[in-house]
């Protein structure tokens, strides 16, 4: 399977993704799963150091503001980095998913 994929071609899917019912069905689908893919992105997360001292370290850091408008601010900006990388992550975690889907689909038609 081809993973080449134009930057005009990646757009117009991520466009298509805006609309609200195109998530109906991949929601109904992951709900299924949800626990099984959770288990893959703390894995993900976990080997790939996301957790680590860094995090404690930076947790620490922003919890131990003095200044507490500085503190809600520190823990604000740490809570939305960590949110985006558990998104990048997640993306990461559904495209491979995606792939190995895609390679099942080949290998049963090749069983034909």
């Amino acid at each position: 399977m081809s993973e080449n994929y134009s930057e005009e071609e990646l757009r117009m899917a991520v466009e298509r993704l805006s609309d609200p019912a195109a998530f109906e069905d991949a929601e109904k689908v992951i709900a299924t799963v949800a626990p099984d893919l959770q288990g893959v992105l703390v894995t993900a997360l976990g080997t790939g150091g996301w957790f680590g001292e860094s995090l404690q370290s930076e947790t620490l850091k922003a919890a131990t503001v003095p200044d507490e408008e500085q503190r809600i601010e520190a823990v604000r900006a740490l809570l939305s980095e960590e949110t985006h990388l558990g998104m990048m992550v997640g993306v990461a975690v559904g495209w491979a998913l995606r792939t190995e889907l895609a390679e099942k689909d080949q290998s049963d038609e090749g069983d034909d």
